[in-house]
């Protein structure tokens, strides 16, 4: 027989007096009770609980991106749970300027009781890193940072497939480059000679610019026809991404670039928001590091961090030597007006929509 369910608290749900009791001020066990110590406590806290709901939603789009064939009614799920994630990220960047409300000296009343203790110290944050795609940055913030069980379970993370990975695997099997007759790689390259060809005949007939501004918008030219070129051929892509200008896969960032290119069409429009939506994940991990390198500095200026770490200078140096997706933001260079796309076959539009026979 089963017992009578009981009447559920309000309190007894969110387990409140073990949330609430949870903020132990290092400063009152010294004798020497910061009062700001309990909104540096509470906002990093806070921090916690978004990362383990941003993991949530992660663990569950990892799940639904490494299925085989991935099932396309599952992309406006992952969809919705990105922007569910970019949402989180923004209030948690709108945290920081809470924290801004304390002063440097209202921070250096209670500084010194927390060393070794740092955010670079943070499990989660680290986590999602890896489970966006970091994984090449491991060793960079795991050593001396943090107990060998969390290095441990950090470098088992950075072992498992990444959503950076299943991306690149997923745009990689795109069927839509060659088909029957038509290939896109053929038809672009061409469109992109024409639009080039075109853009040198205006600088060369342009009677408002110098010969020594010809000269130089020539070689700007020649530098961005040397650019499209990498995509053209598949030897000198490999040779750019060995020296670190592309991440993704050749044919990855091909499939990439036709789902920007013809995103208006039925089929590739949720493909395209999911671009846009890890775009808007990264930015947003941009943001983060900015804004917190910035708060640092106003706190600490040069000193050193709390863990240790050069403090600003390091967290200045991973704004931009942290990008996950940078390679989506670059597909921009290789975007060619609409008037000048090439014409998708008939047979092709009719895969890519809700195709209506006419009468």
């Amino acid at each position: 027989m089963n017992k009578e369910k009981q009447p559920l608290c309000y309190s007894e749900y969110l387990k409140l007096p073990t949330l609430l009791n949870a903020q132990v001020l290092e400063s009152a066990k010294h004798g020497h009770e910061s009062h700001d110590e309990m909104l540096f406590i509470i906002t990093h806290q806070t921090y916690e609980l978004w990362f383990k709901q941003i993991l949530h939603e992660l663990y569950s789009v990892l799940e639904l991106f490494s299925a085989l064939p991935l099932d396309e009614k599952k992309l406006n799920t992952i969809a919705t749970r990105l922007q569910r994630i970019i949402k989180i990220q923004f209030v948690i960047n709108q945290q920081i300027s809470i924290l801004e409300t304390m002063t440097s000296l209202d921070f250096l009343d209670f500084r010194d009781f927390l060393i070794p203790a740092s955010g670079f110290q943070s499990i989660q944050f680290r986590e999602i890193e890896l489970r966006l795609g970091l994984s090449h940055h491991l060793s960079s913030y795991s050593y001396g940072r943090f107990t060998d069980e969390d290095k441990t379970y950090l470098e088992n993370v950075a072992q498992q497939v990444s959503l950076f990975e299943l991306l690149d695997a997923w745009l990689a099997r795109m069927p839509f480059l060659e088909f029957r007759e038509f290939s896109f790689w053929d038809s672009y390259g061409t469109a992109v000679k024409i639009m080039l060809d075109n853009d040198s005949c205006i600088i060369q007939n342009n009677p408002l610019l110098s010969g020594s501004e010809k000269k130089l918008q020539t070689q700007e030219l020649e530098t961005t026809r040397q650019s499209f070129n990498c995509l053209f051929n598949e030897d000198l892509y490999q040779q750019y991404k060995q020296e670190g200008h592309f991440k993704l896969t050749h044919n990855a960032t091909l499939a990439a670039l036709f789902i920007r290119l013809y995103r208006d069409e039925p089929l590739l429009q949720l493909p395209f928001k999911i671009l846009n939506k890890l775009m808007d994940i990264d930015a947003q991990l941009t943001s983060w590091r900015s804004n917190h390198y910035l708060m640092v500095q106003r706190m600490l200026g040069t000193k050193i961090g709390t863990g240790g770490s050069s403090g600003h200078e390091y967290l200045k140096s991973t704004i931009n030597g942290k990008r996950i997706y940078a390679d989506l933001f670059n597909l921009s260079t290789y975007l060619i007006p609409r008037s000048k796309l090439p014409t998708l076959p008939e047979s092709l539009v009719r895969n890519l929509g809700f195709y209506q026979q006419r009468h």
